[in-house]
């Protein structure tokens, strides 16, 4: 087995060349993360947090909140 070295893709989202030629610290696809560790105040990558809290905290599918849309999502491996 091989030894390598994985860093955290510092620099964001670079989706102009392919995976195997991405500038130094970039990535082709990342979701809900920052490079800063709000926690721990470290740059070692982290997850974004929400913008805001939905709605005003009544049960969802009251009146004010209506259920719009509901799915079902499987797998097969």
């Amino acid at each position: 087995m091989a030894n390598f070295k994985l860093y955290f893709p510092l620099k964001g989202i670079h989706k102009g060349l392919t995976t195997e030629n991405q500038p130094s610290f970039t990535s082709p696809e990342m979701n809900n993360v920052r490079p800063t560790d709000v926690l721990d105040e470290r740059v070692r990558g982290g997850q974004r947090p929400g913008l805001k809290k939905w709605g005003d905290g009544s049960q969802i599918g009251a009146l004010e909140q209506p259920v719009v849309a509901m799915c079902i999502v499987s797998s097969v491996v």
